[in-house]
C-alpha cells in the first residue's frame, strides 16, 4: 500500500443475507478484504493474482442464509500477503477504529503467508479491544473447486457474531485467527502447512474454539472484556530484524545483522530454552549491539516450550548482557511486539518490562 486511502472514504457494500437490514437485533459485521488466495484468480500469464472482490455474494451463496447484517469493504488495490508491510497494519487498525462503533464484529480476509504476523500486529495496535476481529482466508481461491474459502468465511462470521449464552456479552473480544476448524489467538498463531487445509497451529496455548458440527468455545482461554475504551495505536518501529542462530554461524553474519544502520531491535531465535553460543566474539557482538541501544529479545526456535534464560550456562550470560527473555512467545508475535513497543518511544526503564511482559496474551504468565 504505497499511498493509504482515507478509511472513511472507502465504500461499504451491504451483502444480501437472511437478516432484514432493518432488524436492529441482528448482529452487524464488517468484512475487510485485503487480498490473498481467498480472492485470487488467474491472470493473463496463468498466475494466481489478487482480484477485486466486488460480488462476494455471487461467489459464496451460503451468505444468503446467515441471520446477520454483513457489509464488505475492500482495499482499492488488494495485495498478496507476501507484500504486507507495517503501513498496512496501521491502515487496518485505523479502518477498524473508524467503524468500531457501527459494527459488532469484524472479519479480515487475508492471505495465509503473513496472516499470523498481521493478526499479532493488530492485537498490539488495538488496545482494549472489546469486539471480535477474526482473520481468515483460504488455501484454495473462492472460485475454484474444493475451495476452503466458503467454510472459513462463514465460520469466521459466526464467531464474530457469537454472544455468550449466559451473559449475552461478546464471546471473543480479541484479535484471533480462524482456519479450517480451529480458532487461534492472534498472538499465538503460526502457519505450519502450505499444502493442507489445516494451515495454522496455536503455539504454546490452547485454541479459543473448535468448529465441528457446532462451535465449541473454550471460554477459560479467551480474554476478558476490557473495562477501558478502545485505543488505536498508529506507530510501529520498522528498524527491527530477526537473527536465527545455527551451528557454524560466523561473526560476519551476526555483525552484518546487528550492524544494520538504524536497527532498533532484534529478535534472537536461539536454541532450546534460550541457549546461544558462548564464544567470545558472539558475546562481544551482542554487547556492542546493546551499547548502541539495540534491544535484543530471546525467542526459542522450538515450536513448543519456552525460553528460560539461566537454566543452562549457554543462556546465563545473555541476561547479563541485557537480552530480554521472550518466554513462550512466537517469532511472529515477538517481531510485531518489538515494532509496537519500540514505536511507543519510551525510555529504557519502561521499554524493558514491556518487552518481557504479557501485553495481549502472547506470553503465558
Amino acid at each position: 500500500m504505497t499511498t493509504p486511502p482515507d478509511p472513511a472514504a472507502l465504500p461499504l457494500v451491504p451483502l444480501p443475507t437472511q437478516a432484514d437490514p432493518a432488524d436492529a437485533t441482528a448482529p452487524r459485521l464488517l468484512v475487510v478484504y485485503t487480498g490473498g488466495t481467498v480472492g485470487m484468480a488467474m491472470n493473463a500469464a496463468g498466475e494466481l493474482a489478487p482480484m477485486e472482490l466486488h460480488r462476494l455474494d455471487r461467489q459464496m451463496p451460503e451468505l444468503a442464509r446467515l441471520p446477520l447484517r454483513v457489509s464488505l469493504v475492500s482495499l482499492p488495490q488488494p495485495i498478496d500477503s507476501s507484500n504486507v508491510a507495517p503501513a498496512d497494519w496501521l491502515f487496518l487498525a485505523q479502518l477498524i477504529g473508524e467503524h468500531y462503533a457501527d459494527f459488532d464484529g469484524f472479519v479480515v480476509l487475508h492471505g495465509t503467508d503473513t496472516m499470523a504476523y498481521s493478526a499479532a500486529a493488530l492485537s498490539y495496535l488495538l488496545e482494549n479491544l472489546g469486539k471480535p476481529v477474526v482473520f481468515t482466508g483460504a488455501q484454495v481461491p473462492v472460485g475454484a473447486r474444493r475451495s476452503d474459502a466458503q467454510r472459513n468465511l462463514v465460520t469466521a462470521l459466526e464467531i464474530a457474531a457469537a454472544r455468550h449464552p449466559l451473559a449475552s456479552t461478546v464471546r471473543v473480544p480479541e484479535v484471533c485467527l480462524f482456519f479450517n476448524d480451529v480458532l487461534i489467538r492472534g498472538t499465538r498463531a503460526k502457519k505450519v502447512e502450505s499444502q493442507q487445509f489445516a494451515a495454522f497451529k496455536s503455539e504454546n496455548y490452547p485454541p479459543l474454539a473448535r468448529a465441528g458440527i457446532g462451535l465449541e468455545f473454550s471460554d477459560n482461554s479467551i480474554r476478558l472484556l476490557p473495562a477501558a475504551r478502545l485505543r488505536v495505536h498508529q506507530r510501529f518501529e520498522t528498524g527491527v530484524a530477526v537473527l536465527r542462530l545455527f551451528p557454524g554461524i560466523t561473526a560476519a553474519v551476526v555483525d552484518a545483522v546487528l550492524g544494520v544502520p538504524g536497527l532498533r531491535g532484534c529478535v534472537l531465535e536461539t536454541y532450546g530454552s534460550g541457549n546461544a553460543p558462548t564464544a567470545a566474539w558472539f558475546m562481544a557482538s551482542l554487547r556492542g549491539a546493546r551499547a548502541r541501544g539495540v534491544w535484543l529479545l530471546n525467542v526459542s526456535q522450538c515450536v513448543e516450550g519456552r525460553v528460560v534464560q539461566g537454566k543452562y550456562e549457554t543462556s546465563a550470560a545473555l541476561a547479563g548482557l541485557g537480552v530480554v527473555g521472550g518466554d513462550d512467545i512466537t517469532t511472529e508475535a515477538a517481531v510485531t511486539k518489538m515494532m509496537f513497543v519500540l514505536g511507543l518511544s519510551l525510555d529504557d526503564t519502561r521499554t524493558r518490562p514491556l518487552l518481557g511482559q504479557d501485553l495481549r496474551g502472547e506470553i503465558t504468565p
